[in-house]
């Protein structure tokens, strides 16, 4: 890890915030926040507002915590990047350079995985609602495994299917995950996947069809987990749909957003899971997992350019930004924490709602947030936003999706561009021509 300066001054959160923020993030000489040796003042000024910034030394290594993690505890092991996550080409070509398989839910996904390089082989398609022509894609494409969902996505595959295909089948585990409601995949009620009863008779379908490579199940939780023993639960659960030679235990492990959370390691949760498939499952059998904000979350971050500061009833600190490029806080009410990255060290004395420019109430980035008195210009800085920023990004009240820059070793690199109005008009030709 890079040795930079981490100072934990007086009348500042800073010393706690550093646990939050990406890996390679220190202070520099003026007092800016720098991530990969870069000041955030520096990629605003050169990138512009909003933009998604990320650790790419942080990313490589959080990821290979993964699979060398993985590797060394089940050597018969595939850790997949569960890539709704962060489906941008850039993040694609790391996790292939990286060692990664790749998830993909749906066509788009799966265009933009293959646009970065990576190997058919190595791709696994997702999805509890697949259509005929993204299932044409994928087997087009010569992708690895299909993860089957329901028996209406077997008549489909039955009626496309033209030489073996690989599969896997969703199973509902039972575990009701302790998470947002809107990320919990492992209840009962849960739109994912087969109950054990209708899942053994899929099965014996699957089987039965000669071009229908059944390898074994899958299964998902959830997301946001803070908890390892959930995982642990739902291994020792899908153990009684059988022998197989494949389980894909899924991911969701959660990440540290705010300065009280208690996140585990992800040692902590590669040895529950693998602790509970020595305990439950065959032990040639291949395991898989599916890390995706867990690699993500923490090596990203959004800057933002203050535009307002009104103090009335409350101090409320506005910037260019909101809803359209960070729709986390208003989907799943996750809390993050924020600073102003060109003044890190100046004491944080005020209380205030860091708000966006969406014409929404409900368009609050940070609640109660503590800061320096903010000032117009200043650079917002919303920390582990590395997860769904990007993939939730909109075009709310015309707002244009931001740039995302990579960065490592005092080097930056643009790997998507900000959108352009034109970009935003292009759809609308028909009108305009009309």
């Amino acid at each position: 890890m890079q040795q930079t300066n981490r100072p934990s001054p007086e009348h500042t959160r800073l010393g706690e915030l550093w646990s939050i923020l990406p890996e390679e993030s220190g202070v520099d000489e003026n007092g800016a926040l720098t991530i990969g040796g870069v000041s955030v003042a520096r990629l605003a000024e050169t990138y512009g507002t909003p933009l998604y910034v990320y650790d790419e030394e942080g990313l490589r290594r959080q990821i290979r915590r993964f699979v060398d993690g993985m590797r060394e505890r089940w050597p018969n092991s595939e850790v997949l990047f569960a890539s709704k996550s962060f489906p941008a080409v850039g993040m694609y070509r790391v996790a292939q350079q990286e060692g990664l398989s790749v998830d993909i839910a749906g066509g788009g996904e799966l265009r933009l995985a293959l646009a970065a390089g990576v190997d058919p082989a190595k791709l696994h398609f997702h999805g509890n609602a697949k259509t005929d022509d993204e299932l044409r894609m994928a087997l087009d494409a010569g992708l690895d495994t299909i993860i089957v969902d329901n028996e209406d996505e077997l008549d489909r595959l039955e009626r496309l299917l033209e030489r073996p295909q690989k599969l896997l089948l969703r199973v509902i585990p039972g575990v009701e995950a302790k998470t947002h409601a809107s990320q919990a995949t492992g209840g009962a009620d849960s739109k994912f996947g087969l109950p054990m009863d209708q899942a053994l008779a899929a099965i014996e379908r699957m089987r039965a069809h000669p071009l229908m490579e059944f390898e074994g199940v899958h299964l998902h939780i959830g997301s946001q987990i803070l908890e390892v023993e959930q995982f642990a639960e739902a291994v020792a659960n899908i153990s009684s749909a059988g022998e197989f030679d494949v389980y894909d235990v899924g991911g969701g492990l959660g990440v540290k957003y705010t300065y009280d959370d208690d996140a585990p390691s992800v040692e902590a949760y590669l040895d529950a899971v693998v602790d509970a498939a020595r305990a439950h499952l065959p032990a040639e059998a291949r395991i898989m997992i599916e890390p995706g904000r867990s690699i993500v979350a923490r090596a990203g971050v959004t800057l933002y350019r203050v535009t307002t500061v009104k103090r009335t009833g409350r101090v409320f600190v506005a910037v260019d930004g909101g809803l359209a490029d960070q729709m986390d806080v208003a989907l799943t009410g996750q809390r993050f924490e924020a600073v102003l990255g060109n003044r890190v060290l100046d004491p944080w004395t005020e209380t205030a709602q860091l708000v966006g420019r969406q014409c929404e109430s409900g368009d609050l980035l940070v609640d109660r947030a503590q800061l320096p008195e903010a000032r117009v210009g200043d650079i917002a800085v919303v920390a582990t936003t590395g997860a769904y920023g990007y993939t939730l990004a909109n075009n709310y009240n015309g707002a244009l999706k931001p740039a995302i820059v990579f960065v490592a070793e005092g080097e930056a690199r643009l790997v998507a561009r900000r959108e352009t109005y034109d970009d935003l008009l292009a759809t609308h030709l028909p009108a305009i021509e009309g």
